[in-house]
């Protein structure tokens, strides 16, 4: 055999490895069939081969180390020992989130260079089920905003066409995960930040219940309800198998839920969908302005979940929209400034910070104790109203995102369908309802754009129902197989 056959061969099995859903990798590992360097160099080799495009994963750790990792992990199943259901799975935590030994730079030249020396509580689970930390996934500057790009590490592109957005602000691990560089992936969400990257890269995010799995520890242990961690991954099945080693209580975090995970979410499945009640949002009655199709796209998507059953009609909350919105722009200036401020006061951090960043201290700033208070009224009204339509609905769907992935170059939409953003982050108006109601949000593939860009749908659950919308979003991807399609790049 010639050793181009050879160097075929290896290529061609590696590919094979991982194009893997996670659920069988970790089978495959545990039945010792594929051994935990050989997914480690195939993962590596994808690497090599795609993130030179699309810059997904950074601060790549030394690789003499990794190896040195996976053989220890291999040496344990000869021992029969496991750690856990990701054991030997390469995973990039996101450069937010500390993680022990690793730079954590936050995007920001503030930190660049910045070695942590604890992992997040979530980092901390994923780290003892055996994962292997193989480098981190980027983000834009402090989350902010959602495309992923930053001046530490540059811009992280779209899977399906290099040229356009990844999203924000877990891009790195949305295009990470569609290009086959991990298996799964983690992110955080406080606006859309697993949601937007999700639906730009044709995987599925999840913005988990406040509590579900642990965010932190950090000094805001009692106000942990808009950002929160969660999974990603290329179906449910792996969404599920990350977000059972995530979740569950922590004492140093109040708000965190004592649940049985192994229960909650390693469980089967399956479930049945016929006569589950789906109210579709659309645009809110024509309050979001959306790309034109976009919102067709999504409609035609819904009729997946007809076919298994659901019955699906049209709803729209009784709210003032915009007075929500302007709830919402306080609250997060008010978190954001809280935890910031003191970047903003030293004249010389200040200078480092993004626009964005400094708009929303001095918003921040400014906000009175009744300012947030009415606020937090206002959030308190919203629940209740989603509350009010789950009595009607199991589920309520609306689209992910406003745009289709639009051009990397670019910042932010400065208009959409001809309507201006009055803020760096209005085009991403659609995932606020979910955040502001603390609710349980899943985004799925719902198809692609005349252009061939993909678009998603979210699904909306009752407060805490984070298992069963996992179960209607499995459902729902058995029948659309929409999440089947794979990106050019792959080919």
């Amino acid at each position: 055999m010639s050793p181009n056959t050879s160097s075929s061969q290896t290529a061609c099995r590696q590919s094979e490895i991982t194009s893997m859903d996670a659920t069988a990798l970790s089978r495959a590992i545990h039945a010792r069939d594929i051994s935990c360097v050989e997914l480690l160099e195939a993962s590596l080799a994808q690497i090599d081969r795609l993130n030179p495009v699309v810059n997904a994963i950074v601060a790549l750790q030394d690789r003499d180390d990794l190896h040195k990792t996976a053989t220890q992990r291999d040496m344990q199943l000869a021992r029969g020992l496991s750690m856990g259901p990701l054991h030997g799975l390469p995973q990039a935590p996101k450069d937010i989130a500390p993680a022990a030994g690793m730079i954590t730079t936050n995007g920001s030249p503030l930190f660049k260079g910045q070695v942590t020396t604890t992992d997040s509580v979530a980092n901390a689970r994923v780290r003892a089920s055996g994962a292997i930390f193989i480098g981190r996934t980027n983000s834009p500057e402090f989350g902010l905003g959602g495309h992923t790009y930053n001046p530490v590490y540059g811009i992280t592109r779209n899977a399906f066409d290099p040229s356009r957005s990844a999203g924000g602000s877990s891009g790195g691990a949305g295009v990470a995960l569609a290009l086959h560089m991990l298996p799964v992936a983690d992110g955080s969400d406080m606006m859309g930040s697993l949601r937007t990257p999700a639906a730009f890269n044709n995987v599925f995010g999840f913005r988990t219940s406040p509590g579900c799995v642990p965010h932190g520890p950090g000094d805001e242990v009692f106000m942990q309800s808009f950002s929160v961690t969660g999974p990603m991954a290329r179906n449910i099945p792996d969404l599920a198998m990350l977000l059972s080693v995530q979740a569950g209580f922590d004492p140093r975090l109040p708000l965190t839920r004592r649940q049985d995970n192994a229960t909650v979410f390693a469980q089967s499945l399956d479930a049945e969908p016929r006569g589950t009640r789906i109210g579709w949002l659309g645009d809110l009655n024509g309050h979001l302005p959306m790309e034109p199709g976009l919102l067709a796209t999504c409609e035609q998507a819904l009729g997946h979940l007809r076919t298994i059953g659901c019955r699906v009609e049209a709803v729209q909350p009784i709210f003032d929209l915009e007075q929500l919105w302007v709830a919402w722009l306080n609250l997060r200036s008010f978190v954001f400034a809280g935890g910031n401020a003191s970047l903003y006061l030293a004249a010389e951090k200040r200078a480092l910070l993004k626009p964005e960043a400094v708009w929303e201290i001095e918003r921040g700033l400014k906000l009175t104790g009744q300012d947030v208070f009415a606020a937090a009224k206002v959030r308190s009204a919203w629940y209740q109203e989603l509350n009010r339509l789950f009595s009607q609905f199991d589920f309520l769907v609306m689209p992910a995102t406003q745009v289709s992935p639009f051009e990397a170059q670019q910042h932010w939409p400065a208009e959409i369908a001809g309507r201006p953003m009055d803020t760096y982050h209005r085009w991403m108006q659609s995932v606020v309802p979910a955040t502001m109601a603390g609710l349980p949000t899943l985004c799925a593939p719902a198809g692609f754009s005349a252009s061939g860009l993909p678009v998603g749908i979210q699904i909306l659950g009752p407060a805490q129902a984070d298992a069963a919308v996992l179960r209607i979003g499995h459902a729902y991807d058995l029948a659309s197989k929409y999440s089947l399609v794979r990106s050019p790049l792959l080919a």
